[in-house]
Order: structure tokens, then sequence, then C-alpha cells
């Protein structure tokens, strides 16, 4: 079985070789706007050796040609429940190619996770609602996380991290895009030290069938309440 893929054209990190780390759906939230467009088959937030990291390792190695703007672990669930997400990215540092993780946040309030991010160039954390309700609607997580947790992840991650942040925002009408909770989202980036924010809305399949994206004149309009630069994807 591989666990690298690409490289592939990536609408915002370039020339991209993928990794997954959680082969076979396995995440801490079961997102209903995911682009995996089914179920996660195992939700937990418990760390272990998903993919075995020799053979990952191995596998990027091979496959890392030049010109790569980004070796980016992201795949078909959370890369830091991969309990040697820390040894893979020290490893292949070597190569010189640029490492991003994109990351739901649910596990950002774990000192090891942090750690094991130390090493990487670019992380992409998300925050898709602020309100408990909005949080379980959008994201259904694993019965241990909670709206706080990640907030409060986010927030000790961006206070010890010396790369770059760019925050993730995904938005689906009529359940997180409502003006009081993307108020309350904005007042949670805009005390962040990061670089920017990605505001996005549904535009592949998803694991929810028939939920529809947010119109880009909304996005533009909610992009005023940033103070951060905002780039829009649809």
């Amino acid at each position: 079985m591989g666990y690298v893929y690409g490289p592939v054209n990536s609408r915002r990190l370039g020339w991209s070789l993928g990794v997954d780390l959680t082969p076979g759906r396995v995440c801490s939230l079961d997102c209903i706007y995911c682009e995996e467009a089914r179920p996660t088959a195992v939700l937990t937030c418990i760390r272990g050796e998903y993919a075995p990291a020799k053979q990952v390792i191995e596998e990027i190695r091979a496959r890392a040609v030049p010109g790569l703007d980004f070796i980016t672990f992201s795949g078909s669930g959370e890369p830091t429940l991969h309990s040697g997400l820390g040894e893979i990215i020290a490893v292949i540092k070597d190569l010189g190619i640029p490492i991003a993780v994109l990351t739901n946040s649910t596990l950002l309030n774990q000192a090891d996770v942090r750690r094991d991010l130390d090493l990487a160039d670019l992380i992409v954390p998300s925050l898709d609602a602020v309100s408990q309700d909005v949080f379980e609607k959008i994201n259904r997580p694993c019965s241990s996380v909670s709206v706080h947790d990640v907030i409060e992840g986010i927030k000790a991650f961006c206070n010890v991290y010396k790369g770059r942040i760019w925050l993730e925002v995904l938005l689906v009408k009529g359940v997180n895009e409502h003006p009081q909770e993307m108020q309350k989202i904005a007042e949670i980036a805009n005390t962040l030290p990061i670089e920017r924010i990605h505001l996005n809305t549904i535009c592949r399949g998803t694991t929810v069938k028939k939920i529809e994206p947010v119109a880009k004149d909304i996005l533009i309009e909610y992009k005023k309440l940033f103070n951060i630069p905002v780039e829009i994807f649809v």
C-alpha cells in the first residue's frame, strides 16, 4: 500500500507531494464537507503508527522530485494522529523541500503534537466554528474534543511555533456561515500571530450530500471582518 501521492497541483500550495499518514479514513473529526466524500471510518483522538514510518520515509525519498513547492502531510485523515510525525519530518528535512502540515487543530492542545510540528515550515490549522453547537454540526468531532480545546490548542501552538501559519476557515451554507458565528471566528483569528487566512467553501464532493457552498460575494463581505490578509477560494 502506498502512502505518498502526486505530485499534484494544489490550489493553495502549488506543486505538492502529498503524504497520507492515516489511510483508511482515520480522523478525529467526521466533517460534513470532507472532500474524501465518505464518512470517517475510525473516529479517534488516540495517536498511533497508522502507517509504517520507515515505509513512508522511503516513499517520500523515492518520489521527491526537483521543483516541488511542498511536501504536504494531509491525506484522508488527520496527520497529527500519527505518533511518528515528528520523526518523519526530522528525517526528510535533508531533502531541502519545504514541509507543510494541514491539520484540523484537534490535537494542537497536546504538547507532544506541538513538538512534532516544530520542524515543519508551514502549518495550516483549521477553525470552522467557535460555538460548540456549530462545531458539532459541521465538524462532528470525536467525543473527547470540544471547540474550546481546538481554540486553546491553536492559541498555544501559535505562541511557540516559529514557522509560517495560514489559518483555514471553511464555510457551508446554512451551517456555520451566519454573521454571528463569523464575527466570533474573526475575533479569535484577529488575535493570532498568523500570516494569512484561507476563506474557503465547498468546491468538490462532500461526505454529507446536498450541502451547499457559500456564494463568493458573501465570502468577500466576510473578508472585511479580518485584520489579517485573507485569500478566498471557491
